[in-house]
């Protein structure tokens, strides 16, 4: 099977996928943080504008996500295929992955 050299994840989705982390990331930062501003008048400007300040990604980085992602699943396929490859077995199944996923996270 011939696999598109140009087939990368879309960028929307993982933006999409970013914004969803960015926004529970301000729900736990917001959770966990202690009730300060209640004792005191003065706020710090640092956390003040951290709340208030939106979280963004721009084009490029969109792009960069992308192929690194594409990167990353498709070093991960090809050596899954060669772990079951060298097992007589043409299917990639989720031992497979296990067995490279320690060394591929390290390598990345």
């Amino acid at each position: 099977m011939e696999i598109e050299k140009n087939c990368t994840f879309d960028p929307d989705l993982v933006h999409e996928i970013f914004k969803l982390v960015w926004r529970r990331r301000a729900a736990d930062r917001e959770k966990n943080e202690l009730p300060q501003t209640m004792d005191t008048e003065i706020v710090g400007a640092a956390s003040a504008s951290r709340k208030n300040r939106p979280t963004f990604a721009n084009a490029t980085a969109l792009k960069l996500s992308c192929e690194l992602l594409r990167v990353f699943v498709a070093e991960a396929v090809q050596r899954a295929a060669a772990i079951a490859e060298a097992e007589g077995t043409h299917r990639i199944e989720a031992t497979h992955l296990e067995r490279i996923l320690p060394q591929l996270l390290l390598d990345f």
